[in-house]
C-alpha cells in the first residue's frame, strides 16, 4: 500500500492557493477540471514530494455547498496492487464497502471513526468482474 494524497475541499480557490502556495510553500503540479462531475482537484505537493505521492488534493465544487461536520475534510487515499483482493480482505474483516470497486479502479471504505478512505488500483483498472460490478454503494463516503 502508498499514500497518496489527503483531499480537503474548498469554498475559494483563490484564497486557498494563497493560503497553501503563497503563504505555506506549496506548489501546484496538477490540475483537473471535470465539467461532468462539476468539480475542480488541485493537487498540491511540498519541496520534497516526487509530485504524485503525499500531496493535498484541494477539492473544488462548482455548486456551493456549506461544509459542515468536517465534510471539507474528504478523504485519505492509497494505492493497492490488486483492489478486488484488497476489498476482499476488508470484507472479510467486518468493514463495509461503501462504494465498491465497480469500475476496477476506486473503492470507498470508513475508519472506525468515520474518516473516509479512497482505495485506487495502482496502473490501470482491473477488469470489471463480480461481484464488484453489480454492488451498490452503502451509506456515504
Amino acid at each position: 500500500m502508498k499514500y497518496l494524497h489527503t483531499m480537503v475541499r474548498v469554498e475559494n480557490i483563490e484564497k486557498s492557493l494563497h493560503f497553501y502556495c503563497d503563504i505555506l510553500g506549496l506548489k501546484e503540479v496538477r490540475r483537473k477540471e471535470s465539467e461532468k462531475g462539476r468539480f475542480t482537484l488541485i493537487f498540491l505537493a511540498a519541496d520534497n514530494s516526487d509530485e504524485k505521492t503525499g500531496l493535498l488534493e484541494l477539492t473544488y465544487n462548482w455548486d456551493p455547498e456549506e461544509y459542515k461536520g468536517g465534510r471539507n475534510f474528504g478523504h485519505l487515499a492509497y494505492s493497492v496492487k490488486n483492489i478486488y483482493d484488497t476489498c476482499n480482505r476488508l470484507m472479510q474483516n467486518g468493514i463495509i464497502i461503501n462504494r465498491p470497486p465497480r469500475d476496477g479502479h476506486m473503492a470507498f471504505v470508513k475508519s472506525p471513526d468515520g474518516i473516509s478512505i479512497e482505495i485506487l488500483q495502482e496502473g490501470d483498472p482491473l477488469s470489471e468482474k463480480e461481484p464488484w460490478k453489480s454492488m451498490t454503494n452503502s451509506g456515504t463516503w
